[in-house]
C-alpha cells in the first residue's frame, strides 16, 4: 500500500525556489525562500521550516467515469523533464460549500463552473495534482493544488488560473494563496 500523505515544507531548504507568494483571498502565509515536498507526514521544525502543509491524494470525488478516463488519458506524471515552473495554491472553502450535498457541490464545480472541462483543455501542457486537507485535523486549508509546467506554458497557466478564479465555484473560496516556484535543484528525497 502506498503512502498517500504528503508534506509541503516551506522554509529555507528544498528543491523549489519561491518566485512569489500572493494572498489572493483571505490571510496569506508567512514568506519562505524554498519549498520541499515529501511523501510522508512531517512535523514542523522551527529551525528548518516556517510552515508545513499536509494533504493526501485521494479518489476523484467530483469526477464521472467518462471525465476520469479523459483525465487519465491526457494527464502526464509529475516531475516531467522540462517542467521547471510550478504553483502551489492552497485553498479553503466556506462553510456554505461544505454544507452542500455532494451532488450540489458537483453541480457547482462542473455544470456551472466547468472546472474539469476547463482543466482538460490545458492538459498535457500543465500537469496537476490535488491534495485533500479538509478532513485532516488542524490543517488551515481544504485543498492543496499543485501544478507543474514548462516556462513555455507560463501564459497558458496564467490563463487557466484566471478562468478558474472567475467561475461560480470561486464564490465559495475564503482563502486562496498563490505560490509560484521554479525548480532549482534535485529533490533530496
Amino acid at each position: 500500500m502506498s503512502n498517500k500523505m504528503y508534506s509541503f515544507i516551506g522554509g529555507y531548504n528544498g528543491s523549489w525556489k519561491v518566485v512569489s507568494i500572493n494572498s489572493v483571498t483571505g490571510n496569506g502565509l508567512e514568506p519562505i525562500d524554498r519549498l520541499e515536498i515529501v511523501n510522508e507526514f512531517i512535523m514542523p521544525s522551527k529551525a528548518e521550516t516556517k510552515w508545513v502543509l499536509h494533504g493526501v491524494t485521494s479518489n476523484l470525488r467530483y469526477t464521472t467515469r467518462q471525465e476520469k478516463e479523459k483525465l487519465d488519458a491526457k494527464s502526464p506524471p509529475l516531475g516531467r523533464e522540462g517542467d521547471t515552473c510550478a504553483a502551489l495554491i492552497p485553498i479553503k472553502k466556506s462553510e456554505a460549500w461544505w454544507e452542500l450535498a455532494q451532488d450540489e457541490r458537483r453541480a457547482i464545480l462542473e455544470a456551472q463552473s466547468e472546472h474539469i472541462t476547463i482543466g482538460l483543455r490545458y492538459l498535457p501542457a500543465i500537469t496537476r495534482q490535488l491534495y485533500h486537507s479538509h478532513d485532516l485535523v488542524g490543517e488551515p486549508f481544504d485543498f492543496l493544488t499543485w501544478f507543474e509546467y514548462s516556462p513555455a506554458h507560463s501564459e497558458e497557466f496564467e490563463e487557466l488560473v484566471s478562468i478558474l478564479r472567475e467561475s461560480p465555484e470561486w464564490k465559495y473560496v475564503v482563502r486562496d494563496v498563490d505560490i509560484r516556484l521554479v525548480l532549482d535543484k534535485p529533490s533530496i528525497n
